[in-house]
């Protein structure tokens, strides 16, 4: 596979369930590609670079001894060029996993924001939602204690009607039995003669 600088930078990385970040095999594995194709293409480099010193350092030669000189000589400057690919390799390896745990501290510094704020959210809907279920336990209480004095005064106001009724209907009985009572004493000092019958 050929990597190219945007497939690093496009690369989409699954996210893991139960954990902060990203698949640690998938971004391994993805490390690994990087590493293998910019030591390849570092490979490749040096090689080019020792070939363009052997051309220059041939094209140069005028004489057969002069041209025996340069032969170590693309040898030597191949060295140095295959030494600096390990050093080369290593920087670019070590740029790459600097940027791949800048990505990944980025997203898990972005997810711990999130979680941070869906929990302020939700500490602030409980919040509201407390408040309104106490407002509305203090009106429901209120209405409560109004209705509550409300039978108890007329509770008492039934109370006195009964007292005053049961005052008022005694108060007629016994005038209706004091008239009865007179009515028959008066009746029994009468002769029925006199009453007509």
């Amino acid at each position: 596979m050929a990597l190219t600088p945007d497939d690093v930078v496009t690369k989409q990385f699954q996210h893991v369930r139960f954990k902060d970040g990203f698949d640690p095999d998938e971004v391994d594995d993805f490390l690994d590609e990087i590493v293998i194709e910019w030591r390849k293409a570092l490979e490749e480099n040096a090689e080019l670079k020792a070939k363009l010193a052997a051309y220059e350092s041939g094209e140069a030669a005028a004489a057969p001894a002069v041209a025996e000189a340069p032969a170590p000589a693309p040898v030597v400057q191949a060295a140095p060029a295959a030494e600096a690919a390990p050093s080369g390799s290593a920087t670019a390896t070590a740029g790459i996993i600097e940027l791949a745990q800048r990505l990944h501290d980025e997203h898990v510094a972005e997810g711990e924001a999130k979680r941070n704020q869906l929990i302020a959210d939700a500490e602030n809907e409980v919040n509201r939602i407390r408040t309104e279920a106490e407002a509305k336990q203090r009106e429901e209480t209120a209405r409560h204690e109004r209705e509550r004095n409300t039978l108890e005064a007329r509770i008492t106001e039934l109370r006195n009607f009964e007292r005053d009724y049961r005052t008022q209907l005694r108060s007629y009985i016994e005038g209706q039995l004091r008239d009865l009572d007179e009515k028959s004493a008066s009746t029994d000092s009468t002769p029925v003669s006199a009453i007509g019958l």
